[in-house]
Parts: structure tokens; sequence; C-alpha cells
């Protein structure tokens, strides 16, 4: 059954966010990660720009198969992962999206806040 290991969870309040509800060490640890991937990157320019923003679709990839081992749908493998293992995941893709947006913009924490403003402020309905 595909459901069979499936997770329950109580609905997140989105509205009204302040910063507060996000971790305060946010954005200095997405500096900080920065700052060392920096120190070691084996790419400058434009190149290591773009294999940054690629990473992001490794970590989705390791988003679906922890999905499918936790839903054990490779009959030959059963199921490999929890759903513990897909928050996980889940994180890796936001860290490795914010750290490409910090590698784009310094100012990656602006950009982000008005971009969410604008995403909580669309309707959820199409328009009439």
């Amino acid at each position: 059954m595909l459901f069979e290991n499936w997770p329950t969870w109580g609905h997140a309040k989105l509205l009204g966010m302040s910063d507060q509800d996000i971790s305060p060490a946010l954005w200095p640890t997405i500096d900080e990660l920065w700052d060392r991937l920096e120190a070691t990157r084996r790419h400058a320019g434009p190149e290591g720009v773009l294999l940054r923003i690629l990473k992001l679709s490794e970590e989705v990839g390791e988003v679906a198969e922890a999905v499918i081992g936790a839903t054990g749908q490779n009959p030959r493998k059963g199921v490999t992962h929890t759903w513990e293992d897909v928050q996980s995941e889940l994180c890796d893709v936001a860290i490795t999206a914010l750290v490409a947006l910090r590698t784009l913009t310094p100012e990656a924490r602006e950009v982000f806040d008005a971009h969410l403003k604008g995403v909580r402020e669309r309707p959820l309905t199409p328009p009439v």
C-alpha cells in the first residue's frame, strides 16, 4: 500500500509569520556556510555559480529517493528510508537553495523576505 508508512502531521499556521517564527540563526548560518563553500570552491565565476545552483537538482533527487524508500516503492529494496529521512532531505534542499541565493546576492535575506511576502499575499483561489 502506497501510504502504509505515511506520517500524520498537523497543519502549520503560515499566515501571520514573524521573524521570531524562523530560527534566529538561519541567515548567519547561511552566510557562514556560504563563506566556507566560497573558501574551498574549485570553480569560480559564472561556472561556479551555475554548479552551486545545479546542486539543488542533486538535493531534490535525494528527496525523491527518500520518499521512494519511505514508501517502499522499489520492490527490490523495500522500505529503506523513514519520513524523518525525507524531512532531513527537504531541509537540505532549503539550505542549498538559500546558499545558492546567497551566491547570487549578498542581500539574500532581503530578497527572500520580499519574495516570501509576495507569495504569502497571493490569492489562493483563481480570479473570478
